[in-house]
């Protein structure tokens, strides 16, 4: 028996690979599915099963064509209503692999069918549990997501999460191995460690959730503190119910090169939202006017989700050379399959073309120090509330990127001021989305809180809280 952790850290995300003697399964793939089909043939097993722990929310599995490549069946827990053919189990099913068992255990809480898959080893021993999005390490997955699929409050849903992890969890064994789905970054959940594997004896020790004395206390300490989930977990749940268009069929029309003139008319004709995927170092100098920037190199996919939200938009592309097709594959993974093309030799050939460019007005952070008087500047900082409530500058405002689309409205376009992320890549994105809405008084500064805590300006950890946007 073979059992490999697949870890997607944009997205957070935990995939399992599992063989036995001459057998695989796959839980929870993500949307690509030539690497599970490489490693199929390269290891020469036959994928007999591929487990869904729950229909997810924040990005689109790989179930569907992963089936249709291998034949390989479905399986969701109970209550598993899919627009594919698919097995809905019933609690307590037993899958055999090779000389091994997979257990179905129904977990409902965060969604209705959740489940979490037990593997007994080849002695008939409890080994390991895939949890899903029953229980992270640190942490158990949200009951606000399903509500009105279920007509259910989080409250009722907490309650029945409760009730999973006592009935079916806690009882196994402390060596049982926990594989979740997501760790720390995930928006599934709000106190993931960010180890992506753990004994349950030790999350028995230390999850707060799993130390709570009754119901009522687990329902409130799950439920206090959720911040609103993003705007693209509905539809990436309906995509994964109903199915999709093939990744194939997606990745081909997205590695569409257009000249700067095709790409010009297209987004003219079709009002398709320009991603630009460059680092925020490069942006700032030059960009195609009423583009977004949403760099590869960080949270990219689910920003992308967050901030545009429709993922039945047209987009068109602006990236480095090279990094068209990692592009497209990250964009399906959470939804985006509506991409019309890319900009062929990207940025240099607009330029190269005569077209029309825009920048972003940036100030290095020695030069902020300098300038900044903070008794009649203002400066705000779009960091999360929990960054801006450990250390900020001293009376900077807090507007948090995720309610960008809240806030932006009530910005003075005659008041200047500046603004600042953690490191500089979040602040690009706002500066982006500011200058698309026609909003031109403002100065991005570099490097971002973790550069300004090594200056003089002065700092502060007190919350004022006037100045924190609250999560709506």
């Amino acid at each position: 028996m073979k059992i490999e952790q697949i870890y997607t850290g944009c997205l957070a995300q935990g995939a399992y690979y599992i063989t036995s003697n001459g057998e695989a399964a796959i839980i929870d793939p993500l949307r690509e599915t030539a690497p599970y089909i490489n490693r199929l043939q390269k290891d020469g097993v036959k994928l007999k099963y591929i487990f869904e722990t729950h229909f997810h929310a924040d990005f689109v599995s790989g179930h569907v064509d992963l089936s249709k490549a291998t034949g390989a069946p479905i399986v969701y827990g109970p209550n598993a209503a899919c627009g594919f053919d698919c097995i809905s189990a019933k609690d307590g099913e037993l899958f055999k692999l090779g000389d091994i068992i997979i257990k179905v255990l129904h977990t409902p809480g965060h969604t209705l069918e959740s489940s979490t898959f037990l593997l007994k080893d080849e002695t008939g021993k409890d080994y390991c549990i895939f949890s899903g999005d029953t229980l992270f390490l640190g942490d158990v997955g949200r009951p606000d997501l399903a509500q009105k699929a279920a007509n259910m409050t989080k409250e009722e849903l907490a309650g029945m999460l409760y009730d999973s992890l006592m009935k079916k969890i806690m009882p196994l064994a402390d060596d049982v191995i926990v594989y979740p789905a997501h760790g720390a970054g995930s928006a599934c959940g709000k106190n993931m460690m960010k180890e992506t594997v753990d004994s349950l004896g030790n999350q028995k020790r230390i999850n707060y959730a799993l130390n709570q004395p009754n119901k009522a206390a687990f329902v409130k300490a799950v439920t206090d503190g959720l911040l609103p989930p993003p705007a693209y977990f509905g539809l990436n749940v309906a995509m994964n119910k109903k199915g999709y268009e093939s990744f194939d069929s997606v990745l081909k029309r997205g590695l569409q090169a257009l000249t700067p003139d095709e790409f010009e008319a297209a987004a003219d004709g079709s009002g398709a939202f320009i991603l630009d995927t460059r680092d925020s170092a490069a942006f700032y100098k030059g960009f195609v006017p009423q583009s977004v920037n949403i760099g590869l190199n960080g949270d990219f996919a689910p920003w992308a989700g967050a901030l545009m939200a429709d993922v039945k938009h047209p987009l068109l592309l602006v990236t480095e050379e090279g990094k068209e097709a990692e592009t497209v594959t990250r964009l399906s993974r959470v939804g985006f399959d509506n991409i019309l093309g890319y900009l062929k030799g990207g940025f240099t050939a607009w330029l190269q073309a005569g077209k029309e460019a825009d920048v972003v007005d940036q100030i290095a952070t020695a030069d902020f120090a300098r300038e900044v008087n903070l008794s009649q500047d203002k400066v705000i900082d779009i960091r999360t509330e929990a960054e801006y409530a450990a250390e900020h500058v001293q009376d900077a405002y807090n507007r948090p990127l995720a309610y960008i689309n809240h806030w932006i409205k009530d910005i003075d376009p005659k008041e200047h001021f500046f603004m600042y992320c953690g490191s500089g890549y979040r602040s690009m994105i706002a500066a982006s989305i500011l200058e698309a809405r026609g909003y031109r008084n403002f100065t991005e500064v570099a490097g971002g809180f973790k550069a300004i805590s090594n200056t003089a300006v002065p700092k502060t950890n007190f919350v004022c809280q006037s100045k924190v946007m609250k999560a709506e």
